[in-house]
């Protein structure tokens, strides 16, 4: 895989994503907060990715605590795959892949962050156009307020976590129609 020559990956400007070219392309979000251990897992995930080679087709975004203003994004994409952390009653560290249609699909315990992104997916089906959602979790078993430390089955979790998503990204950009293609 080749690496993007563009500046850094894991760019929180808007203008990147406004100006790039996404025909083709694939978002992979990471929601989490730092300080919290454990729940920082997308967006450490999104860290890890960035300091490896990534496929040109693939953008990733650090999306801290979610929210609505990642809604646009949403709108850019026609494909999204979310990473976050759940507390789902499964061993810390198990990485799962869901394919969510509704927020109600969504795990029932995502992280502390859980009503806002429930809340933001609610709104991206409300939008003209919605993308095709995957969801990447890796379950925890507690919260740690106010640390950045990570505990060893989660961290150990990352380098399987990174092989699902590029995996899954590749299958998803094979598939994908070429532009300009009709029946």
């Amino acid at each position: 895989m080749k690496k993007q020559s563009q500046t850094p990956q894991g760019i929180s400007s808007d203008s990147y994503y406004f100006e790039k070219d996404k025909t083709g392309s694939i978002l992979v979000l990471g929601v989490g907060n730092y300080l919290m251990g454990d729940e920082s897992i997308g967006v450490r995930l999104i860290e890890a990715l960035s300091e490896g080679s990534i496929p040109d087709y693939l953008d990733i975004l650090d999306g801290g605590t979610g929210g609505f203003l990642l809604l646009d994004r949403f709108q850019a994409y026609g494909t999204v795959i979310f990473v976050d952390a759940t507390m789902d009653g499964k061993p810390a560290g198990t990485v799962s892949l869901l394919r969510p249609k509704f927020a109600s699909d969504f795990p029932k315990a995502l992280s502390v962050h859980d009503v806002g992104l429930k809340d933001m997916i609610e709104a991206v089906y409300l939008l003209e156009h919605q993308p095709d959602l995957y969801l990447i979790t890796v379950s925890i078993d507690h919260i740690n307020p106010m640390s950045v430390e990570v505990s060893q089955p989660v961290q150990e979790a990352i380098p399987v976590a990174m092989d699902q998503i590029l995996t899954l990204a590749q299958s998803l950009y094979k598939e994908a129609p070429v532009v300009g293609d009709h029946l």
